[in-house]
């Protein structure tokens, strides 16, 4: 992501493209941003934070529509493929909605960044599309293959795929912090079980792993960032100390803790000081050199849940991001 490249962003007004977009102008100084998504009224509002920097557009258009990705991509150099149908229980109800974007979508968007001549490609993925429990994480999982066997389907030309996997991002739109605080008045914050746990990173984090992926890719990785987790019961002590906890049960497509490598990934994956890397099990690919570099493929039979975690977020680290995040929680 040099000085002067074109970056497109497909989703980008959600909550990783409010913050990989001030970022990524400060350290890399691109010549334009481009937000592809497809409302009009968050583009409205996310350009207010813009309107005196010329160097980020916004484009209207739908992963599924190919001929409006073909005219957003003239002149792209990188794209951050962060559009998707993620809500759980709205993928259960709306399945063919879900599929039509997250499935259609990534197919739409490889052939379009192939013929267009785009460099790289870095997916967004998520915990649950390793061993899928639900619809949408059924319909990632074969996203991030899609990505993953782009690179095979480029044939002779240039673009390459990878795809970065994270789990519950603190205080995003919709995840578990902003909702307990949404709440903690009422005296009682509901639980599904007092077990669940879960992966604790931060947008800033994310964002540095698809900076990363870009730096390190050669085409067909998964890169996972090593993160911290925390139980439910704990976030919950830390928002509302006071309040009743309450069980109510997992809800459908619900897992007790999230997983980003499973055992069968674990012959394709490799290990370093910040994060893991699955290899693609095609075309040998997985014994690249180029790949791997300095990785240590980690133990057969290894797996990477928010249970079996070495690392914990203490009450006291979650307290002290809730105070010096207070006034964006939720709202990106």
């Amino acid at each position: 992501m040099k000085e002067n490249s074109s970056i497109l962003v497909t989703g980008g007004t959600g909550s990783f493209g409010n913050t990989f977009v001030p970022m990524t102008l400060a350290r890399y100084k691109p010549k334009r941003i481009i937000i592809f998504s497809r409302d009009e009224m968050k583009q409205w509002e996310m350009a207010k934070s813009f309107k005196d920097n010329d160097r980020v557009r916004f484009f209207i258009g739908d992963v599924r529509d190919k001929e409006r990705l073909y005219r957003a991509l003239d002149g792209v150099d990188y794209v951050v493929h962060a559009a998707a149908t993620k809500i759980v229980p709205t993928a259960e109800y709306n399945p063919f909605e879900c599929v039509k974007t997250n499935i259609n979508g990534a197919m739409n968007l490889v052939d379009a960044c192939i013929d267009k001549g785009v460099k790289r490609v870095v997916a967004l993925s998520t915990d649950k599309a390793s061993a899928p429990a639900n619809l949408y994480g059924a319909t990632k999982l074969v996203s991030d293959k899609i990505f993953i066997a782009g690179n095979s389907y480029a044939g002779g030309e240039a673009t390459r795929f990878a795809v970065v996997r994270y789990g519950n991002v603190m205080g995003s739109r919709g995840s578990v912090i902003p909702f307990f605080m949404s709440i903690r008045d009422k005296g009682v914050l509901p639980i599904t079980d007092e077990r669940m746990t879960r992966f604790m990173i931060s947008l800033e984090q994310g964002v540095e792993l698809v900076w990363h992926a870009f730096d390190d890719m050669e085409g067909g990785e998964i890169y996972v960032k090593k993160i911290p987790s925390m139980k439910v019961t704990d976030i919950a002590q830390v928002v509302a100390p006071e309040a009743t906890q309450e069980v109510i049960g997992i809800r459908p497509g619900e897992k007790l803790h999230e997983q980003m490598i499973s055992e069968e990934d674990s012959q394709f994956t490799y290990e370093y000081p910040e994060h893991f890397k699955i290899l693609p099990a095609i075309h040998n690919w997985a014994e690249s050199e180029a790949r791997i570099k300095d990785g240590r493929r980690v133990a057969e039979g290894f797996s990477y849940t928010s249970d079996n975690n070495q690392e914990w977020m203490a009450q006291e680290q979650l307290r002290a991001w809730i105070d010096a995040n207070a006034g964006k929680i939720g709202k990106i």
